[in-house]
């Protein structure tokens, strides 16, 4: 699990990349469609496509010359799990902090 969390985040650490998963949320995509957007050669592109395909986060079919990209949503909801743990964590432990704030601003004498 640890080593998919951080292929997913190093994945998504690229704005090029994160763009790309953008776009796909809204629905599957050519590659010509993904690299419009961006000014950089179609390889350099390819290889952003290439770092998503191999984290999971997107799969490509192609027929004929045309590769279309779909968005896959397991290592996205892998992630919310993890951030929605990480969320609870701190959110107790901000509940406790502010429990003894309160606590000691109650029991500091005026």
């Amino acid at each position: 699990m640890t080593q998919q969390l951080d292929s997913f985040f190093g994945a998504l650490a690229d704005p090029t990349r994160r763009a790309v998963i953008e776009r796909l949320a809204s629905g599957p995509a050519t590659v010509t469609e993904l690299h419009a957007p961006h000014a950089m050669a179609l390889p350099t592109f390819m290889r952003h496509l290439g770092v998503l395909e191999k984290t999971g986060l997107v799969r490509s079919i192609k027929k004929g010359r045309v590769r279309t990209c779909h968005i896959e949503a397991a290592p996205l909801i892998a992630a919310q799990g993890w951030l929605a743990w990480q969320r609870h964590l701190w959110e107790t432990r901000l509940d406790q902090l502010d429990q003894l704030a309160r606590h000691l601003d109650e029991s500091t004498p005026q």
